[in-house]
């Protein structure tokens, strides 16, 4: 099992012997892994929702369109209940990641940055060079306030407070609190750190500029939303589907099927087109 793959779950495990241990008398072992389950599921989907699907597919790339009310929902649903992430630097860092991949005036890492570097990195990136997130919904006043270090501040400490008066109990949720955001740094390392180090992964297009690599396993699949298929994604940044075969899993498609199932989502002319040299008989959107 590689080396990412072990972390993710034991961590995840660590997770579940957490919420025993602390488990509020008044609430029983039972009733403390169901909340804490509740609780994990809930703020890794939404922040992959957030961040894999409308943050990245929907603003960063222009891949999709999205209900505009939905984008604004979601963002406040997600930067207020689960795990905060400032929607504007997000875009701007992430689309400057594509531009300067692994070499200076990428924020998320350098080709020589070593594991710790980089998950220093996961919270203090290296300082934008740019700002090329000038999109129309960036500038609108949902996603400004909720790119504010002051609503930032207020929005967890009311989620914190919510959930400690939910469950009644300070350690039971500090620890709910806290493995959440474990496994969170452990996503942003699959993508920035294990999915751009060539010894990790495969490479399906051979690729000089960067060290992108797909990584192909069912944990970090699910997890990132196939946000972690980054070779596939760097050489076509605008094709709405990261996986390029079928062979390959692909989580966040699924996701994004449903939307538009449900009528929130429809690809964009870019995001649809299937290069010659994709080996999909059809994109299946």
């Amino acid at each position: 099992m590689k080396i990412y793959n072990v972390i993710g779950y034991s961590i995840i495990l660590l997770y579940v012997l957490a919420c025993v241990y602390f488990a509020p008398p008044h609430l029983g072992v039972r009733n403390a892994l169901l909340i804490g389950g509740v609780y994990f599921v809930f703020c890794w989907f939404m922040g992959g929702l957030y961040l894999a699907d409308v943050l990245h597919l929907g603003i960063a790339h222009r891949s999709l369109d999205y209900k505009e009310w939905f984008i604004k929902t979601v963002t406040i649903v997600n930067n207020v209940f689960g795990l905060y992430v400032d929607p504007i630097a997000w875009v701007n860092r992430h689309r400057l990641h594509h531009l300067h991949a692994d070499h200076p005036g990428d924020p998320n890492k350098l080709s020589d940055d070593g594991f710790w570097r980089t998950l220093y990195l996961c919270l203090l990136p290296y300082q934008c060079i740019e700002n090329i997130a000038g999109d129309k919904i960036l500038k609108s006043r949902t996603l400004r306030v909720a790119a504010s270090p002051i609503f930032a501040i207020i929005a967890q400490a009311f989620s914190f407070y919510l959930l400690w008066k939910l469950v009644g109990d300070l350690k039971f949720t500090f620890a709910m609190w806290v493995g959440i955001r474990i496994f969170a740094a452990w996503v942003n390392m699959v993508q920035n750190y294990w999915t751009h180090m060539r010894k990790f992964g495969y490479r399906r297009y051979d690729d000089e500029q960067d060290n992108a690599m797909n990584i192909g396993e069912w944990l970090p699949v699910t997890a990132t939303f196939s946000a972690c298929l980054q070779n596939n994604h760097h050489h076509y940044p605008r094709l709405l589907r990261l996986s390029h075969d079928k062979k390959e899993y692909d989580f966040g498609f699924i996701t994004v099927k449903f939307m538009k199932l449900c009528g929130l989502v429809k690809a964009t002319k870019k995001g649809a087109e299937v290069p010659p040299d994709v080996p999909l008989a059809a994109l299946e959107f």
